[in-house]
């Protein structure tokens, strides 16, 4: 048996019905879901599969889980459901045969899919020498120095341990791309390791040792990466406790350099009251924040509210671009990410969408030894474990030793 049954092998009637002396041939869908409770696919299912029409036991220490594809092309290479409506293909027999390209690069009118997200990044230029900061030296960034895993622990060369350890108000929902209801859930005892997937990319571990946001030439730090509101706060006080341990900056002298030619000239000094100075000095902040640093990365609403603030559109970062499957970068780590990621060398839009097509997956994943498991139940599960119900636990460790139940 396998071996999560292994400790029943000698116990042939808690799964097998005893008629006149003998067992049945298969083990009952009641036997089962005694211990375990297995719900249904989707809802829609146009037919109902007993549980050792797809688990076979008997063939040695086998993954249960490991099913054959003709049991799932039973339903999906001609797919019915009770309602008459499908969202997905409908003949698929496997992963060689009938499996269509990636729903991420599909688009529903029939275009280009685009990514969701509003963060403006061009990856072309990113993954080329590239100078790091307005003066610092040209650097050849690497994609694992921008993305991670969650639980990663890789040095993040380009990080600012002044943005790393500082708090921020926006929330999750702020940043990531909510995905489509509809997937079934993986099951609960599938305890996640972190390193499924890539995690969002911040900008005080990514992007903060090139990315400046100095905002006045008086201050060598930067404004906090936050919303306008948090930024305009902060400007607020640097400037107020500034202009309070320099008061001689009150008196200002004219500046030729940004004379405009045909504009009347101003006098060469001008003498402004405290809130004067910090107002000037706000205007030109957020003109240079708002217009330029800001804006070179964020999408910007229109300014509200008693100060003009703009609004930051939400990043909308996409985490799973699969709900529908089951992917672990962790078990491809010994392949460089270009290597399946060949677009983001040559992207230069936000709106590309960087995952690497079936064809991609299909240059390993496909049947033989001599290739990694393409079997729908690698990237597939069957049962929607959102639905799952607890059972009474019914062994005892004696019964079990005793043939008993």
């Amino acid at each position: 048996m396998s071996e999560a049954h292994a400790v029943l092998e000698a116990q042939c009637a808690v799964c097998h019905v005893q008629t006149a002396g003998a067992f049945s041939a298969k083990a009952s869908d009641a036997a089962c879901l005694s211990c375990h409770d297995g719900p249904l696919h989707h809802a829609g299912q146009a037919q109902a599969i007993g549980c050792a029409e797809c688990h076979t036991e008997h063939r040695g220490r086998v993954n249960l889980v490991a099913g054959k594809n003709q049991t799932c092309a039973q339903c999906h290479g001609d797919l019915r459901t009770s309602n008459g409506v499908t969202r997905i293909a409908e003949h698929i027999e496997s992963f060689e045969d009938g499996h269509p390209e990636f729903a991420a690069l599909r688009s529903s009118d029939g275009g280009v899919a685009r990514d969701p997200g509003t963060i403006k990044v061009n990856h072309a230029i990113h993954m080329k020498p590239i100078r790091r900061g307005p003066n610092g030296p040209n650097v050849q960034l690497e994609c694992g120095d921008c993305h991670q895993t969650a639980v990663a622990s890789a040095e993040r060369k380009y990080a600012d341990a002044r943005y790393t350890a500082a708090s921020t108000t926006y929330s999750s929902e702020d940043l990531v791309f909510t995905a489509k209801a509809g997937a079934l859930p993986l099951p609960r005892l599938t305890a996640p390791s972190g390193r499924e997937r890539m995690a969002p990319v911040k900008f005080a571990t990514a992007c903060a040792g090139c990315h400046s946001l100095a905002f006045d030439k008086r201050f060598a730090e930067g404004v906090p990466h936050d919303k306008p509101e948090v930024v305009h706060a902060f400007l607020v006080k640097k400037f107020g406790e500034y202009i309070a341990a320099h008061p001689a900056e009150l008196r200002e002298e004219r500046d030729p350099g940004r004379d405009l030619t045909g504009n009347p000239l101003a006098g060469a000094f001008r003498v402004y009251t405290p809130k004067e100075w910090v107002a000037t000095r706000i205007k030109d902040a957020e003109e240079l924040l708002w217009r330029k640093t800001c804006k070179q990365c964020h999408a910007l609403a229109p300014g509200a509210g008693e100060n003009n603030l703009p609004q930051i559109e939400p990043a909308r970062t996409t985490v799973k671009w699969m709900p529908h499957a089951k992917f672990d970068h962790d078990a491809h780590q010994g392949f460089a990410c270009a290597s399946c990621h060949e677009k983001a060398l040559s992207s230069t839009e936000t709106s590309d969408v960087l995952l690497p097509g079936i064809a991609t997956c299909k240059t390993c994943h496909a049947p033989g030894p001599e290739h990694a498991e393409s079997r729908c139940f690698e990237c597939h599960t069957y049962h929607d474990w959102s639905k799952r119900k607890e059972v009474k636990p019914t062994f005892t460790l004696p019964a079990l030793s005793t043939g008993g139940r």
